[in-house]
């Protein structure tokens, strides 16, 4: 199928709203709940209310020698990674540790500490005893994930804001392909912080209330946070990436560029790189925000490039926008949707209110209880685009 040689995603570790591990959270995922929405009103700093997707699961403390690095997002990325524990250990046993990679895409980091820190400092006057830098360093995500296993391989962190998580999975395939290593840890973090919420409130971009993607009455963004980590290798197993699509609007740091021509780069280049044409898709996981501007651009394209019948939908409503992580969510909701996990090969459907809006994707978005044809072959497409243009779409699917 792919013009290049694909790579494998060997294994899946996921924590999010919808619950801690692959069988919680592709339940839920496609049975079309919202387990882990909450109200919070101590993140914006009017105190007003705000809907956020939140991950309710204990996460781990990281070992001592990782204090330095004590943040939620690093909690949250071995919650993770521990689902996988066996395989990744496995692999570092089989190559050695000098030739497992990790790639790590995040956008907050564990900026909520220092945002703590501060408080503290203007309280105390000082910063709070055993705080570090590097617990809000960007960089910290992939750097502590290669400390924590003791893979001394190529660890590094993608910050291109929502695409981080979806350039990760892209720069994996990169360090496979030309030999740099043997297999590679790649995914995204990210968790609730102020910074995120105050930011985007101060563009109004949140939503008033659960985010509601492609609908007349969406009205902005709803927060969330999750990791999602595969393994990445060589070797053949049940799900493949096949194809990687990236682009640059070069047009605004805040929003897409109209004509969508950013994006339809990103799009066209996957499917090509995958070897395959646009019917060959059976399903899109859409970006789908839930602002009125990114929702309209999307439908655009996904319409130009696939017609009205390929079934689309976005997890926003259901897990938030996860920021930097959100490209891997979206490769991880397709994978469940692709493996032999899912037996009655259902489709993620998308929440929403049902309310359509003339010109935006409506009659493909997939309803509760929508199943792939028997006959399909199970090859998704994934959408990530971030702040500054920055867009990633994915072609992933069953292998074979």
């Amino acid at each position: 199928m792919t013009t290049t040689a694909p790579v494998y995603l060997s294994a899946l570790g996921i924590v999010s709203s919808l619950g801690h591990g692959k069988e919680e959270v592709c339940d839920n995922l496609l049975a079309g709940r919202q387990p882990g929405i909450v109200q919070r009103c101590d993140l914006l700093v009017d105190g007003a209310p705000l809907f956020v997707a939140q991950v309710d699961a204990l996460l781990p403390e990281p070992p001592e020698q990782l204090a330095a690095y004590a943040s939620r997002n690093l909690g949250l990325s071995i919650l993770a990674l521990e689902e996988i524990r066996p395989q990744v250990d496995a692999a570092i046993s089989r190559y050695g540790a000098h030739r497992v990679a990790v790639v790590m895409g995040t956008s907050t980091s564990g900026i909520a500490h220092g945002e703590e820190a501060v408080a503290y400092a203007k309280d105390h006057g000082r910063l709070p005893d055993g705080f570090d830098v590097r617990m809000q360093e960007i960089g910290s995500a992939g750097e502590a994930l290669a400390r924590y296993l003791g893979v001394t391989a190529p660890a590094y962190t993608i910050s291109t804001a929502c695409s981080s998580g979806a350039h990760a999975l892209a720069a994996a395939r990169r360090l496979l392909q030309t030999g740099i290593a043997d297999a590679v840890l790649a995914g995204g973090a990210d968790s609730i912080c102020q910074l995120t919420t105050n930011g985007f409130q101060a563009l109004s971009a949140l939503s008033a209330g659960i985010c509601n993607p492609f609908s007349r009455n969406r009205d902005g963004i709803m927060i969330g946070e999750g990791a999602a980590i595969f393994l990445v290798q060589r070797e053949a197993s049940e799900i493949a990436l096949y194809g990687v699509g990236a682009s640059s609007d070069a047009y605004s740091m805040t929003a897409p560029e109209p004509a969508g021509h950013g994006i339809g780069r990103a799009v066209r280049d996957a499917l090509a790189d995958a070897g395959i044409t646009s019917n060959s898709i059976d399903y899109v996981h859409l970006h789908g925000t839930g602002t009125r501007h990114n929702d309209e651009v999307e439908s655009k394209v996904v319409q130009q490039v696939f017609g009205a019948a390929t079934p689309c939908s976005s997890s926003k409503a259901q897990i938030g926008h996860t920021l930097g992580a959100a490209g891997a969510m979206g490769a991880a909701h397709c994978w469940l949707a692709a493996s032999s996990m899912n037996k009655k090969r259902l489709l993620p459907p998308h929440v929403w209110d049902g309310q359509a809006e003339d010109g935006l994707l409506a009659d493909c978005l997939v309803e509760r209880g929508a199943y792939l044809a028997p006959t399909a072959s199970a090859i998704f497409l994934a959408n990530a685009f971030g702040f500054g243009g920055s867009n990633v779409s994915l072609v992933i699917g069953k292998s074979g």
